[in-house]
């Protein structure tokens, strides 16, 4: 069975292990874009218990620590679960992350943080995660700030690109979600990634 991320107050995720010594690879059912990899036990993650990376990659990654992997979840037994406090994230895939966003930004590729700029003209922007996006006007919750950047004349200064250091990759509002331009350019990098780290 795929593990899922449920829609349910307490975002539980299901965890039954498949039999078997390779890499098993699921797509979320309810978050296209989403991926788990099943590394069986021992890994550098746990000695004893398989582990689900979550990736935006449908291949698995060349290994469970891989800058690819948004973090970890353990695979439980049959009827156990595993819930957000269980997530464990992956400070190489953060570092990507703010790779990612920066080159975005500094490219233009992304129409909506482009509207934003325009909108804010002149100060610093925040870099929201999509998942839970603040009211127009508002700041959003710390966790869900990936970074913030200065706009002068409507335009993004993308070399003044700070990263928020309360940022989380999962909340109780669920797994990162990035805006269409800026999941591309992860995904564009998250696959260069994983042809430097399988040479």
């Amino acid at each position: 069975m795929a593990p899922r991320l449920t829609h349910s107050p307490t975002r539980l995720y299901s965890t039954n292990p498949p039999q078997g010594s390779a890499v098993q690879s699921f797509p979320d059912p309810d978050r296209p874009g989403l991926f788990y990899h099943l590394f069986p036990a021992p890994t550098s993650i746990s000695s004893s218990t398989p582990v689900f990376a979550l990736s935006f990659l449908p291949e698995a990654p060349p290994s469970v620590l891989s800058s690819t992997v948004i973090g970890w979840l353990p695979a439980s037994g049959e009827g156990e679960e595993a819930g957000l406090n269980d997530f464990v994230e992956n400070e190489r895939f953060r570092e990507v992350l703010h790779e990612a966003v920066h080159s975005a930004l500094r490219d233009g590729v992304d129409e909506v943080q482009k509207n934003g700029a325009i909108q804010v003209r002149e100060g610093w922007m925040h870099i929201h995660d999509n998942r839970n996006v603040p009211a127009l006007g508002r700041i959003g919750d710390p966790d869900d700030i990936i970074a913030s950047v200065r706009v002068e004349n409507g335009e993004i200064l993308a070399e003044t690109y700070q990263p928020m250091p309360s940022y989380r990759l999962c909340t109780s509002d669920g797994v990162i979600q990035l805006t269409e331009g800026l999941e591309a350019r992860l995904v564009e990098v998250l696959r260069q990634k994983i042809r430097e780290e399988s040479s």
